[in-house]
């Protein structure tokens, strides 16, 4: 059966900052350890996808469920509440997985989705990088990022962590699949990134997932969302 996702997004104010360092540390095994949960990560975010773009008060969990019956539970948990606390604004985004390729933490969280949507579609790449080719990878971030920053049909994007350096992602929302598509495989230095990973061997393990966008709800300031006016469920 195709896993339920959420993916929940904190911003807390810069007062709160070692409050949430402290959250961090405690929460990640509280978190898998919820009733109903398959998978889970807590995640820290940036503004882009480089070096320097560590953003202290914005915080992620990419949560799988058993089901959405068991994700509408989560409120009502230990680390959702303690986030909730120290937390000035929150988004949640529903998803189903479309595809999936790759492991994360020698897993396959979301199985093998197969499907296909018309909506709005949340792209999840993460890899944990080879140290002896760390810098060659942070060279070629630049252009990428600059290239994402004005991509037609992406609504919103940021950075995601497990560890300030080496395990590191992205998430970005889109339109529709058409508009990730064309980013992802025909933008000249989105494309030249992808020729260079199997030569470059950049990846010690990484993980590419889609998905279908099912809900959204919170305030969409927290991650830059900017969908000209078009809204989804709130």
């Amino acid at each position: 059966m195709t896993p339920f996702v959420t993916l929940h997004v904190w911003r807390v104010p810069r007062r709160a900052v070692p409050r949430a360092f402290v959250r961090m540390a405690l929460d990640r095994r509280r978190l898998r350890a919820t009733s109903g949960v398959r998978f889970a990560k807590l995640l820290g975010t940036g503004d882009g996808f480089g070096l320097t773009d560590a953003d202290p008060t914005r915080y992620a969990a990419l949560v799988v469920w058993d089901d959405a019956a068991a994700a509408e539970g989560f409120d009502g948990t230990p680390v959702a509440r303690a986030w909730e606390r120290i937390a000035e604004g929150r988004l949640r985004i529903d998803l189903s997985p479309l595809t999936s390729r790759g492991k994360w933490s020698g897993t396959t969280p979301f199985g093998e989705p197969r499907g296909q949507t018309e909506g709005p579609v949340l792209a999840l790449t993460r890899a944990r990088l080879r140290p002896r080719r760390a810098v060659t990878f942070w060279r070629a971030v630049p252009p990428v990022a600059a290239a994402a920053a004005t991509a037609p049909g992406q609504l919103a994007r940021f950075g995601i962590g497990e560890a300030p350096i080496g395990w590191q992602g992205t998430v970005s929302v889109w339109r529709n699949t058409a508009d990730l598509t064309e980013f992802a495989y025909r933008h000249p230095e989105h494309r030249a990134a992808i020729l260079r990973t199997p030569t470059e061997g950049w990846y010690a393990e990484d993980l590419f997932a889609r998905f279908a966008v099912l809900g959204v709800m919170g305030d969409r300031k927290v991650v830059g969302w900017n969908d000209g006016g078009e809204r989804g469920r709130a």
